[in-house]
């Protein structure tokens, strides 16, 4: 199933996407998309509803981001052969991992901040992977039981502050909107094989991303797995899990975000995110 969040910021209705596309409002069955309904007692549920019977919400609402308020927003550095050959770096022996702000969190088409001083805006299309159950110390045979579902996610950085600024990555990560996630949560059911999934990012209508996560050097299991060994993972967290080539960063010359931009960014099977930069 395909669940989403419907409405003004601040006052979005959990919904759901049935068989013709028309998007239902599920507040009568859940209160929001949030930790305390993101596990797999709520999804069986709402698999027995009769979804024509829930009342319709407009097309043109706005699209929230498709989870509220995880415990914890989880990224994945250079995790595609492809993306780490085009930036100059050696591909990791094991996965690097870097916390985005939950505050960062955006909806799939709202506005992205570019700051006065804001150099190096840059843009990443990932998959995203969103916790049902509580993992601690699993194995990579039973990732899979505690995957809730995906979603698209644009990981917005500013690699000024990123890279030149000293300490950890997450300065570059966290700013309020660089944390684009949706337009929906797709159930895992939905998605045949998540190794196996079309990437790309538009900039103001020209392709620079082009991928699939089958090039991922740490596959979705391994993530779950290895970041279990280290935090336990709770339902409704979110993990965020690379990006293929194509990136401002890798370009040459180097290329990056500016005030009015557009960017237009899909994931097979899981929908696609339309963004413009504006000043602030």
């Amino acid at each position: 199933m395909k669940l989403l969040r419907v409405g003004s910021k601040g006052k979005e209705k959990p919904a759901i996407l049935d068989n013709s596309g028309k998007i239902r409002d599920i507040s009568s069955h859940i209160t929001d998309l949030n930790p305390d309904y993101l596990n797999f007692e709520s999804i069986s549920k709402l698999k027995k509803i009769n979804l024509l019977a829930l009342p319709e919400l407009s097309s043109s609402d706005r699209i929230g981001p498709c989870i509220t308020k995880p415990g914890k927003f989880i990224a994945i550095g250079l995790n595609y052969f492809d993306h780490a050959a085009e930036v100059g770096l050696k591909v990791p022996t094991e996965p690097i991992v870097f916390m985005k702000a939950t505050s960062s969190i955006n909806g799939p088409n709202d506005d992205i901040e570019i700051v006065s001083g804001s150099k190096k805006l840059d843009w990443e299309v990932e998959l995203g992977v969103i916790i049902g159950k509580e993992a601690k110390h699993i194995s990579e045979n039973q990732a899979q039981d505690h995957i809730l579902g995906y979603c698209v996610v644009n990981d917005i950085s500013e690699r000024e502050w990123q890279i030149e600024k000293l300490g950890q990555w997450v300065k570059g990560k966290s700013h309020d909107t660089y944390g684009p996630i949706g337009p929906y949560l797709v159930t895992k059911d939905e998605i045949k094989d998540v190794n196996n999934l079309k990437m790309s990012l538009d900039v103001n209508g020209i392709r620079m991303q082009t991928g699939n996560t089958s090039t991922m050097v740490f596959n979705v299991n391994i993530i779950v797995s290895y970041l279990s060994k280290f935090m336990s993972l709770q339902p409704g967290d979110i993990i965020t899990t690379g990006t293929p080539p194509g990136v401002g960063m890798g370009m040459k010359p180097q290329k990056f975000l500016k005030a009015k931009d557009t960017m237009r960014l899909s994931i097979e099977n899981l929908g696609e995110q339309n963004s413009k930069v504006i000043a602030i």
